[in-house]
């Protein structure tokens, strides 16, 4: 490929030959044809490797990694590598819709800052349904931390944002890398972190352009992960925070974590915490307290019956129509069902 491409496409995967083939398929099939794939192998993997090479495509570049190093570093190598002005993301267990990189160009045309991060709304699709995320575009003059945290029910948060609806300047990209080591909240991490920069601002298409597949054959992290580490992360990421944004993370995502210790010392310490730093509501108290008390089985069963009856249609649907539901238990690079995002 001679000609500098649009959209440099980072897709970093391991192990996983028959979605990241599905995934590569739905990138190389984007209205926007001027784009370059590249696959960021992380490790050994000769499955995938064989896989990516049948199929028959100059756009597409396969990076194998000689070691694993996370998909935080993964997508690094591919940012490094990327020849295009934009780069955009996509997990190798998602799909684009076939417009999407087109409706996130002409959005990025109307930015009013030097180097948007555009993203968008996503199909979450599960065994049991399909719905819309976010369930709403943030407000005018709304921190967008808060928007990203900040729930407004026990069951789920209005704001989000997930890995492959991202698209952004290659240079912001290199300039604000992703954290490597970082577990749980990588998209937030580096969201917060790039809205630092003077140039950057935050665009979300409205129409849902990615789907995000749950409950498929994958890894996934337990809500038992070490939840001091997570908390450490939310110390050092406290000048990004507002008081609210604080404790939205504290009580639902680090408390998702603590409450599988049983611990009353540990109950005790996450609570403190987002007191001390942070500027708890009535609905964070609450998410806290049922996260603690309530067995995760039948507080799910809960969540499922009560967002089921609000969201259920009184004619025919289509994926745009769900307005959402609490999200099964998140893989490595996202939040869990009890936390701040859905």
């Amino acid at each position: 490929m001679s000609r500098t491409p649009d959209v440099s496409v980072v897709i970093p995967t391991c192990d996983r030959p028959a979605l990241v083939t599905r995934a590569v398929r739905s990138a190389l099939a984007q209205s926007v044809a001027e784009i370059e794939v590249v696959v960021v192998v992380d490790g050994a993997d000769a499955g995938t490797q064989a896989a990516l090479a049948a199929i028959p495509d100059p756009r597409l570049r396969v990076l194998p990694l000689p070691e694993r190093g996370g998909a935080p570093n993964a997508r690094n190598v591919g940012v490094r590598a990327a020849r295009a002005r934009w780069t955009a993301f996509l997990d190798d267990d998602d799909e684009w819709l076939p417009r999407k990189l087109e409706v996130q160009l002409a959005l990025a045309a109307t930015a009013t800052a030097g180097s948007p991060i555009v993203a968008s709304r996503l199909v979450n699709r599960t065994p049991r349904a399909e719905f819309v995320l976010p369930r709403r575009l943030p407000a005018a003059g709304e921190p967008i931390c808060e928007y990203l945290t900040v729930r407004r029910g026990l069951f789920h948060g209005d704001g989000f944002i997930q890995t492959s609806t991202i698209m952004a300047p290659t240079e912001l990209l290199r300039r604000v890398p992703f954290t490597v080591g970082l577990r749980r909240q990588q998209e937030l991490d580096w969201t917060l972190r790039a809205l630092e920069h003077d140039d950057v601002e935050l665009l979300m298409a409205a129409e849902p352009l990615v789907l995000w597949h749950q409950d498929e054959d994958r890894p996934r992290i337990s809500l038992s992960s070490p939840w001091a580490a997570q908390l450490e992360w939310l110390r050092s990421t406290r000048p990004l925070l507002t008081r609210k944004a604080y404790a939205a993370i504290a009580l639902s995502v680090v408390g998702s974590m603590a409450a599988t210790t049983r611990d009353p010392k540990v109950f005790r310490t996450v609570l403190a915490d987002a007191r001390r730093h942070g500027q708890p509501g009535a609905i964070d108290y609450l998410t806290y307290l049922q996260i603690w008390m309530v067995p995760p089985h039948l507080r799910h069963a809960l969540r499922d019956r009560i967002l089921d009856r609000r969201r259920r249609p009184t004619g025919p649907r289509t994926a745009a129509d769900h307005t959402g539901a609490d999200l099964p238990p998140a893989r490595s690079d996202q939040v869990a069902a009890d936390s701040g995002n859905p």
